[in-house]
């Protein structure tokens, strides 16, 4: 059954606790997730989104538990990629006449998606939708994260159902984020955030001011993932109003791969180095080839600098620091420093390959690339620390 969150409001969802990878393998999911789905019930009816399409037919039979689907009047679908409209086809089975509501880059998307002619009614920001005692007021927020998406405001129960702003990855038994963990939920919305938005930043940044604009009071917001910001919700909105705004911590990151452990032991003397120079500073090794992707993106999204080291392995780098530097590139972070670093047997030319990508990224190098032949000696190592010393001056 659904369970209650407001006056008129019923979250009729998915919990998924065994979901450990997303978007294919792009993004992990440690913590599980959720699909959350919105049924508003007043003189009229509204459902706002659906859940994942491998959850279909089970979302419409729990569906059907709740309501009689013929009393649904609309569908609001803020979002239209599959793990939001993947039950829509099934449901639409059953009440295949009913109006879904939708910018028109959604309507798009889903043609494209289920090649189907629904009832599609498009909306812009400012529209409204009366269902009684309450008013849906729609805020489109392209590319938050694709371009059809937008925001639903409830007036009356003053919730902003935002679709895959201000969510997170994170299955719990509790639908609000006064019963969860602060630190858990904080750190899975930051990662959310590093990963999906923010290569959009100018565009959240733009979209907040206006949400601000807007002067709606917001006792909930509840988006298509994760838990619902019921406590404080103004406290997450603060978090986007910085994470967008080329967002750093006093850190340095330090990504490396190695074949025999020489780049290995070139990392750990750089961090002892930045360490000596700055003990303020925090410091971050990460093995690319064992550590999450995205657990590393994500400190990477919030350090003030990057070093990035690995053997040259046929006048290039390896499978995973090359991944790794096309996702940062994907990115597009701003505000940040750099360098290179790396061992080699014949050809010291796998860190001019790492600088490029870093510069293409935007992350310019503050020194030249740091190269050791072959196993560093004990006088190598000792140039590994000032090197490190050296980058804490070069910021």
């Amino acid at each position: 059954m659904g369970k209650l969150i407001s006056q008129h409001v019923t979250w009729v969802g998915k919990t998924d606790w065994q979901l450990t990878k997303f978007h294919g393998d792009e993004l992990s999911t440690h913590r599980g997730s959720s699909y959350n789905s919105y049924l508003v019930r007043d003189k009229k009816v509204a459902l706002i989104d659906t859940v994942w399409q491998p959850f279909d037919k089970e979302f419409v039979e729990r569906l059907k538990d709740e309501i009689d689907l013929s009393k649904i009047d609309y569908i609001i679908m803020n979002h239209n990629e599959i793990d939001h409209s993947g039950a829509l086809p099934e449901l639409m089975r059953y009440i295949p006449d009913t109006p879904i509501y939708c910018t028109k880059n959604g309507e798009n998307i889903m043609r494209g998606h289920y090649h189907q002619d629904w009832n599609f009614v498009n909306v812009h920001t400012g529209d409204t939708l009366s269902l009684g005692d309450t008013t849906l007021m729609f805020i489109e927020a392209p590319m938050l994260h694709w371009p059809d998406t937008m925001f639903t405001y409830l007036k009356g129960d003053n919730i902003l159902f935002s679709n895959d702003g201000f969510g997170q990855h994170l299955a719990s038994e509790s639908l609000f984020n006064d019963t969860v963990d602060e630190g858990i939920i904080m750190a899975e919305a930051e990662k959310y955030y590093a990963n999906i938005l923010a290569p959009f930043n100018p565009m959240v940044k733009k979209k907040i001011a206006e949400l601000l604009g807007l002067g709606l009071e917001i006792d909930m917001i509840a988006p298509s993932h994760g838990v619902i910001w019921k406590d404080n919700p103004e406290k997450i909105i603060e978090m986007y109003t910085k994470w967008c705004e080329n967002y750093n911590l006093n850190q340095i990151t330090i990504v490396y791969d190695t074949m025999w452990s020489s780049t290995r032991r070139m990392a750990e003397c750089i961090a002892e180095g930045i360490g000596e120079a700055d003990p303020a500073v925090t410091v971050k090794l990460f093995n690319a080839a064992h550590h999450d992707k995205n657990d590393i993106l994500t400190e990477v999204f919030h350090s003030k600098a990057v070093l990035v080291g690995c053997p040259t392995i046929n006048t290039g780098v390896s499978y995973a620091i090359a991944g790794l530097l096309e996702m940062i590139h994907g990115l597009k972070l701003k505000g940040k420093k750099s360098a290179a670093f790396g061992s080699y047997g014949w050809a010291p030319t796998g860190t001019k390959v790492i600088q490029a990508h870093l510069e293409d990224a935007g992350i310019p190098a503050v020194l030249p690339p740091l190269n050791m032949n072959w196993v560093p000696d004990n006088n190598s190592l000792e140039s590994c620390r000032q090197y490190g010393r050296d980058f804490v001056k070069a910021l």
